[in-house]
């Protein structure tokens, strides 16, 4: 039976279909909230939503969309807030990244991930956030990764995404702090998702042994989000670590991300980097 502390709220979930996305939107329902699950995948949205109507009886939406399209976040709010269904609680999930040197990468590859893992979360978030002022009441969550407060090479783009989003959640958060909405930035380290392969992560062995499950990552982020916390790394030992962090000499920062996360194959060495598109 569902726990009715959400009962009446409507969450929207991005990057629903698997991962730390598919558990938090499973845990909100059982907190009694109504869903709208978004991915590209419809197929695994739709088998989620049936397993969350059975299990809760909520309602489930499902909006299949692809968040690297620049019309994606306006689709999303016509389809719900537009169409007269209030989100009373944002789950910005998704996201990309790629795993390699930035010289010998495309730029074809790099875009994707800075419109998914900002523009389309900025863009989501300005056209939903004032809803939720003028009801007085509502929730952010903008999900990041522990890269966002250190350089970490190969990864370098995708770090510099999340460190905006840490900035820009927890600037928005003071900023709407007489409203009745709030928002978190949640900072996972490494966790056991598909994001892993589909970006070509490579990690040491003493790195994979850290790694936290989906679920518990995701229980995390839903109880501190409840508890009205502006940022939260998940998990003792990841928040330790960049904790300490304030007393090691910033130049060293990419070393020691670099050192943690496995580099990648230098390539500089082998191969030349693509011609600049245009």
């Amino acid at each position: 039976m569902a726990n009715e502390r959400l009962a009446g709220q409507r969450a929207l979930v991005t990057g629903a279909s698997s991962g730390i996305g598919r558990e938090i939107a499973k845990i909100l329902a059982g907190h009694g909230a109504d869903l709208v699950l978004v991915a590209r995948r419809e197929e695994r949205l739709r088998e989620l939503a049936d397993e969350l109507r059975a299990a809760h009886g909520i309602e489930v939406r499902v909006e299949a969309a692809d968040l690297s399209r620049p019309e994606a976040p306006a689709a999303l709010f016509a389809a719900t807030e537009g169409a007269g269904v209030a989100i009373d609680i944002l789950i910005n999930n998704a996201g990309l990244g790629v795993y390699e040197d930035f010289a010998w990468v495309e730029w074809e590859r790099w875009a994707p991930v800075i419109q998914v893992n900002v523009t389309a979360v900025t863009e989501l978030c300005h056209r939903f956030v004032p809803r939720m002022v003028t009801r007085g009441r509502g929730r952010v969550m903008n999900v990041g990764s522990i890269s966002a407060f250190l350089p970490t090479p190969n990864f370098a783009v995708y770090g510099s995404t999340k460190a905006y989003l840490l900035t820009f959640s927890e600037a928005l958060d003071y900023e709407l702090r007489r409203t009745g909405v709030r928002v978190i930035g949640v900072h996972p380290g490494g966790t056991w998702t598909e994001f892993m392969d589909h970006a070509n992560q490579k990690m040491k062995p003493m790195a994979r042994m850290a790694m936290m499950s989906a679920e518990r990552c995701a229980a995390i982020a839903v109880k501190k989000m409840l508890r009205g916390r502006r940022t939260v790394v998940t998990g003792f030992w990841n928040a330790l670590g960049m904790w300490l962090l304030r007393f090691v000499p910033r130049a060293l920062y990419p070393r020691l991300a670099g050192i943690s996360m496995g580099m990648a194959v230098e390539k500089a060495s082998v191969a030349a980097p693509p011609a600049a598109s245009g």
